[in-house]
Order: structure tokens, then C-alpha cells, then sequence
């Protein structure tokens, strides 16, 4: 079977590459080689930091229709959960996850970029579109619920009941991407941002990202609960040791993810 989903290492970086010519469109067998190399990076200790992409004409074109022929309901369901899996795994990864948006991103392609943690877009001719309306159908990789909590109730409701396509700069200005960049410029410094993440103490930065991540979708008090647990944590270990040593010695700290 082909492998549509490869992880390359660039130093501490690990750069996950959707490879399913020619829009990287998705079915099941690219969800699991998806699922495969998430885990892969979940247990490797030498991955700090994870940027997915795809090709400079699309990240992911959404899903392959053509797989849908003659799918029944019960089976959508299930593609669906596996989907869901997948993808909140990647979004559960301790390691920061930056989406390189080069080429157009739509549908569930623009809902995995929605699972990540920054998504970092090149100006141009490149867009982003939740269009399964225009087919009848409801976004089913986590589009109505990650949507609106990134960009608020209303933009969010008019592109998932219109379809409509938002072009770099307009997803800067709205919220749904962090940076953007010229074309040339996207990946040299996405790598540049990956790779001083990678740099910083990536276990404390794990911890909080999970306090966001989880205080976000409970109330204030359990979030700050959860704030304190960490307080447990963090003074054990030897990067806030070292921060601290630096610190009262004036020095740039030598983190070590430890």
C-alpha cells in the first residue's frame, strides 16, 4: 500500500508531508498512515517540534469524494470517528504543531490545519474553504466545532453554510491563520520558528499547551486547577533547574527538554 503521509526529520523538527498527488486528498488509507506516523512522533523523544504541509498547489484538497460512491450511513459514521481519532491526536500531541499552509486547504484539509497550533499561510493564490455545504454535506473532521471556537460563532457560521474562500490576508485579519508569508518565504521561516521552540524547554511547553488545551474546554476553576497540578511538575525538572541557575548567573539558559 502507498504510503500517502511521510515524516521527515529536520534536526529536532519533525515535518509531517501529505503526499497523495495531485490535491492530497483524503481517504481512509491516508488517515491511517496519518494515525501511523502521529504515533510515531508521539513516542520519539528527539521530536520537538512538528510542522505539517503539504505541496505548494494544496495542503489538502478535503476529502476524496469519489471514496463517498455508494457509502452507506453507517459507514460515513465510522469514517468519521476514525477521522475524529486521528485527528485529535495529532492536536493532543505534547509538541507544538504549526500547519505550513503553501496551497489551497479545504474541507477536512482545513480541518486538520484547525487541529494544529498555529497555522503559518502563503500569500498568493492559495485558499481555505469549509465548501461541504455545496455537496449537501456537514463538515465531519472537527470543522463546526474547531471553526467557531478559533474565529468566533458568525464568520465561522458564513463559511460553513456558504462555502466561502478566504485568501491569506483575510484569514490573518479574522484569526484563522497566525502569520503569512510570500510563497518563498513560508517554509524557511516556519522551520526558523519550529526550530526555536525546539530550542526552549519543550517539556514545560508541553505542559502548558495541556493547560490550555484542556482549561479551554472546562470551566475557570477546574483550568486553574489544573494550573496548579502543573506546579508539581515543572520544579522537578532539570530545565527549570537550568532556567533558574541561568537566570541568577546572568546567562542564556541550555535547555534540554528534561
Amino acid at each position: 500500500m502507498a504510503a500517502y503521509v511521510r515524516l521527515e526529520k529536520d534536526g529536532p523538527v519533525g515535518v509531517i508531508v501529505f503526499d497523495r498527488p495531485p490535491a492530497n486528498a483524503y481517504n481512509l488509507e491516508l488517515l491511517k498512515d496519518l494515525d501511523v506516523v502521529v504515533e510515531q512522533i508521539r513516542d520519539d523523544a528527539e521530536v520537538k517540534t512538528v510542522v505539517l504541509r503539504g505541496n505548494a498547489r494544496f495542503f489538502s484538497a478535503g476529502a476524496d469524494i469519489k471514496a463517498f460512491t455508494g457509502m452507506r450511513a453507517e459507514e460515513m459514521t465510522r469514517f468519521a470517528l476514525f477521522g475524529h481519532e486521528t485527528v485529535c491526536k495529532l492536536e493532543r500531541l505534547p509538541q507544538i504543531v504549526i500547519a505550513a499552509i503553501e496551497g489551497h486547504a479545504m474541507g477536512g484539509g482545513l480541518e486538520m490545519a484547525l487541529a494544529c497550533d498555529f497555522r503559518f499561510m502563503a500569500r498568493g493564490a492559495a485558499r481555505l474553504a469549509v465548501p461541504e455545504v455545496k455537496i449537501a454535506a456537514v463538515p465531519n473532521m472537527g470543522g463546526t466545532q474547531r471553526l467557531p471556537r478559533l474565529i468566533g460563532k458568525t464568520r465561522a457560521l458564513e463559511m460553513l453554510i456558504t462555502g466561502k474562500q478566504v485568501d491569506a490576508e483575510e484569514a490573518l485579519a479574522m484569526g484563522l491563520v497566525d502569520r503569512v508569508y510570500d510563497p518563498e518565504e513560508l517554509m524557511p521561516k516556519t522551520l526558523e520558528f519550529a526550530r526555536q521552540l525546539a530550542e526552549g524547554p519543550t517539556l514545560t511547553i508541553a505542559m502548558i499547551k495541556k493547560c490550555v488545551q484542556e482549561g479551554l474546554e472546562t470551566s475557570l476553576a477546574a483550568g486553574l486547577a489544573l494550573e496548579r497540578e502543573t506546579g508539581r511538575v515543572f520544579p522537578r525538572t532539570e530545565d527549570f533547574q537550568e532556567g533558574v541557575k541561568a537566570f541568577v548567573e546572568k546567562r542564556t539558559p541550555v535547555f534540554k527538554g528534561r
